[in-house]
């Protein structure tokens, strides 16, 4: 009780701090393996505070990622790490409010820490849910959406025998209730892939004021942009900055194929949503979307199913839960109809995998629409 009653105390102070700069008062951002004597540190970029992550967390070590690996540290956050050599499962304690939605987020930068040049592979679980797997490679971050279900939540890093679990950031951000609306007690969300189409940097707070992550693809397209002013959906409140950029196929082809990726557990359950803003209002511009080359409907109806963006108006698409791919291979796909006149155009986009949980807690909601068929 007493060290709960520490770390409650350290975050409404971490609270206090980060309110002086911007609106972060209600965001606990944690730097590990940065040292309690230090008191917090603040990013130089999106002006956040990180506090010193003992009051929120059990063993351990303290480490700093090598000297020539610095330069690939996205943060400052990321600089330093704290690894568990011992336990099978160790979990970082942070405080929530029961029935509120969050987005958790931890970073990971194996930075050759340990000087054995040879990063490990472990489970991430968010309480005692399966959430995601760090496997062999140097950077990588994970981000759930859930809603809390008492005035603390576990994200846990769980030893597989592939060598010992490491974490460099755990970030937590309140989220309000309208947002991801699938979202609920039952069932949670891992993001896969979060991306920014026709923008050269990622993006996140200030920008995002919920500060998700929204990187960048580059690839042969026709990129699109407007400074005009935008409305938002605050179902998903995708930012301005992201909603003003956008792609189309070169040389006015009526084919675009938007995104393919390959998922590393069979098993993964898939949601994709897809983001839109037409900058332009005097021509048509219609399209069908493909899901692994299987035309997407809504409400399981197949007429009238076109997407026309509206004029800088923020719209949405959907998918239920995709079937599993047998190669675990996916693509999407915007195809013009005959009557368009304008080849499709896409904002952006979010990939999301479930996760179920292990013993339901109240009556679940799905995502029942539209549908792949």
């Amino acid at each position: 009780m007493a060290l709960f009653a520490l770390f409650a105390a350290l975050f409404q102070l971490a609270v206090h701090v980060a309110g002086q700069q911007g609106d972060q008062s209600s965001f606990l951002s944690i730097d590990c393996g940065l040292g309690a004597a230090l008191g917090g540190r603040r990013d130089p970029q999106t002006k956040i505070l990180y506090v010193p992550d003992s009051p929120y967390v059990d063993g351990g070590e303290n480490h700093e990622i090598a000297a020539d690996r610095v330069n690939r540290a996205h943060d400052t956050s990321e600089l330093t790490l704290r690894s568990f050599p011992s336990g099978e499962r160790n979990c970082y304690t942070l405080p929530t409010e029961s029935g509120a939605k969050y987005l958790v987020r931890m970073v990971f930068l194996y930075g050759n820490y340990d000087g054995e040049a040879s990063s490990p592979s472990f489970d991430v679980h968010l309480g005692s849910n399966y959430w995601d797997t760090y496997q062999d490679g140097d950077y990588w971050w994970s981000e759930a959406v859930f809603v809390a279900w008492a005035s603390w939540v576990p994200v846990c890093l769980v030893n597989t025998g592939g060598g010992t679990p490491f974490v460099n950031t755990v970030e937590l951000r309140p989220l309000q209730a309208s947002l991801y609306p699938q979202v609920t007690a039952n069932l949670s969300i891992s993001t896969y892939s979060r991306i920014n189409m026709g923008a050269n940097t990622t993006i996140r707070f200030p920008d995002d004021s919920y500060d998700r992550l929204w990187q960048t693809r580059n690839r042969s397209w026709t990129y699109l942009s407007t400074k005009e002013t935008i409305e938002l959906d605050y179902n998903f409140a995708v930012p301005i900055a992201v909603l003003k950029t956008a792609i189309s196929p070169l040389n006015n082809n009526t084919v675009l194929t938007v995104l393919t990726w390959e998922s590393y557990k069979a098993s993964f359950q898939f949601v994709v949503l897809l983001h839109f803003v037409d900058f332009q209002n005097s021509q048509l511009r219609q399209f069908n979307i493909y899901i692994n080359n299987k035309r997407l409907y809504f409400d399981n109806n197949e007429s009238d199913d076109q997407v026309s963006p509206m004029y800088l108006s923020a719209s949405w698409v959907r998918s239920s839960v995709l079937p599993r791919a047998t190669d675990s291979k996916y693509n999407v796909t915007l195809a013009a109809t005959n009557i368009s006149v304008l080849p499709p155009m896409i904002n952006a986009y979010e990939i999301f995998n479930l996760i179920p949980h292990d013993t339901p807690r109240t009556s679940s909601e799905d995502w029942t629409c539209p549908t792949v068929t």
